[in-house]
């Protein structure tokens, strides 16, 4: 491999890993999120906050299918969990889908209740890879175990913010002060956030010192080459330098919202994946418009001491579940008393499951499927899917059948919480996977709100088939548009910031269509018509002057 396309794999090493109340960030970023996440109210402030629980969650010992106990512990008879020790998530359930929650989920059943968390069950991809690298490699590219998809290099959660917002520099602008992503509590970047471009568009925050965090980077790298050359070299070093420069300037930014934040409760235990989150709320309230942030708790690979002696409700699982649905609870009570709770939903995933199998070592040896956690005032609180089958397993004692592809579930993410329009979906390898209903009704994004590298304010490069007249103008406009195909529009009007003026479906007829629109009640000023094709998400867009 190119030195420099390994740089484009891998920008962030060694230059950029800084420490902000007490982790280390690596930032993503694009000037243009603002002017694109304002079109529709709301959708600008929306968060995801994704947990990786490292080393591979033991789903069974953490949702016992009660229908099967019986089963359950013959397949594991040193470490059940007792069935008057479990939680029943739902009695409302089917007898068939009732859940035992580990002991240690009483938080998460204290969400469920309230409406604020949702269960996955069954959740990973057809014939998984069980090793923790080449695993969690897959989860973070988007891939599988096919040929097509089993070495991408970039990562889901990169592409997807390039193609949402196109015009990365990887440095703050007045429109956009934020990096696209941050991801926190480890130091070594993830393959999730990296892009197939030289661009840079995340932190990494590690440790919890943001005083000091700004003191920190200002010290990195030194005065800038002064003349460099027009050669391979010259693009690399130029690379590092755009680097630097990047992180210097989030540096600043990222100390002022953290400065600027708060948080509402005392009651975060002093853990790590406590104080990523406690940061995260921090930030967010300081006004930090960040859109994904990558944290992670690690441990889960239980192969021995799953539990301790006779009493299978304590050791490294119950411990590890505890703070997990523990700091994630206090996270969102936090949110909720800083009044940004509506902002952020959270999700859980681990490269795989543990086999149902127990291995003689009061342990669980490398699996397939797992459960996956949503949690957030705007979840579909509930549970999707059902039991795992304990009687239909391979011969290897694996839990089989696929409820649903991970890559669904981070597709429902994408677009029906985050907005992203059909094109991030492609650029992002999702499409073709369906949604699943796991966001409330009234919080999933309308098709008219999406965004992407077609959005509004960032029209494709290509001749002007839309077309306004006159222009400008103070009572109607015509509104043209060619096409060499039919299909089913949005034809919506924006003002100069971003805000939704006006939106209606529209047939759009091979050849030219043309549409009347009133403007004679709007103030004077720029305004951007634009019209999308449902089906695909790409747009065309033509500027308008209404004058008075």
């Amino acid at each position: 491999m190119k030195r420099r396309n390994f740089l484009k794999i891998f920008p962030t090493l060694g230059a950029s890993t800084f420490v902000v109340n007490g982790f280390s960030m690596r930032p993503y970023a694009n000037q243009k999120l603002a002017q694109v996440l304002s079109t529709c109210e709301g959708i600008e402030d929306r968060i995801l906050v994704l947990i990786q629980l490292k080393g591979g969650n033991d789903g069974i010992n953490t949702i016992v299918p009660l229908n099967q106990y019986d089963r359950y512990t013959v397949v594991r008879p040193a470490i059940r969990l007792a069935q008057d020790k479990l939680i029943n998530l739902d009695t409302t359930l089917s007898a068939a889908d009732q859940v035992g929650l580990h002991p240690s989920m009483t938080p998460f059943k204290a969400m469920y209740e309230k409406g604020w968390a949702t269960l996955l069950q069954g959740v990973g991809y057809q014939n998984m890879n069980q090793s923790h690298f080449k695993g969690t490699d897959l989860w973070l590219s988007g891939g599988d175990t096919t040929a097509d998809n089993f070495n991408i290099k970039s990562g889901w959660m990169g592409r997807s913010l390039q193609a949402m917002f196109p015009d990365v520099k990887g440095e703050p602008t007045a429109n956009m002060l934020d990096p696209l992503g941050i991801q926190i509590g480890d130091a070594n970047p993830s393959l999730g956030f990296h892009t197939e471009t030289e661009h840079q568009n995340v932190i990494n925050l590690t440790g919890q010192d943001a005083a000091g965090f700004f003191n920190l980077v200002s010290t990195l790298g030194g005065e800038p080459i002064a003349n460099i050359p027009d050669s391979e070299q010259g693009d690399q070093l130029e690379y590092i330098m755009g680097i630097e420069r990047s992180t210097s300037l989030y540096a600043e930014r990222i100390s002022q919202v953290f400065n600027a934040g708060s948080n509402s409760v005392s009651t975060y235990t002093n853990t790590s994946l406590a104080n990523q989150l406690k940061t995260i709320a921090r930030m967010i309230k300081g006004g930090c418009k960040t859109k994904i942030y990558l944290c992670q708790l690690g441990g889960f690979d239980t192969h021995d001491q799953q539990v301790v002696g006779t009493d299978t409700t304590t050791g490294s699982h119950a411990n590890l579940l505890n703070d997990l649905f523990g700091s994630v609870k206090t996270f969102f009570d936090d949110l909720e008393g800083l009044g940004i709770a509506d902002q952020v939903i959270g999700c859980t995933f681990s490269e795989f499951g543990r086999c149902a199998i127990e291995n003689g070592s009061d342990g669980t040896d490398h699996g397939t499927l797992a459960p996956m956690f949503l949690f957030g005032k705007n979840v579909e609180a509930g549970v999707l899917g059902t039991n795992v089958n304990l009687s239909n397993l391979s011969n290897d004692g694996q839990v089989q059948g696929v409820q649903h592809d991970y890559r669904q579930v981070f597709t429902t993410l994408l677009q029906d919480w985050l907005g992203a329009d059909n094109n991030v979906l492609l650029e992002a390898m999702f499409d073709g996977y369906d949604k699943i209903g796991a966001i409330n009704a009234n919080a999933v994004v309308d098709p008219g709100c999406y965004f992407g590298t077609t959005s509004a304010f960032d029209p494709i490069d290509k001749p002007r088939v839309l077309n306004v007249f006159p222009n400008p103008a103070s009572l109607s406009v015509e509104v043209s548009y060619n096409s060499s195909m039919g299909f089913d529009a949005i034809l919506s009007l924006h003002s100069l910031g971003g805000s939704l003026v006006t939106a209606n479906n529209q047939w759009i007829q091979p050849g030219l269509n043309l549409f009347p629109v009133d403007v004679s009640g709007l103030p004077p000023g720029i305004y951007f018509v634009r019209i999308e094709n449902r089906s695909n998400g790409r747009a065309e867009v033509c500027k308008l002057n209404v004058v008075r």
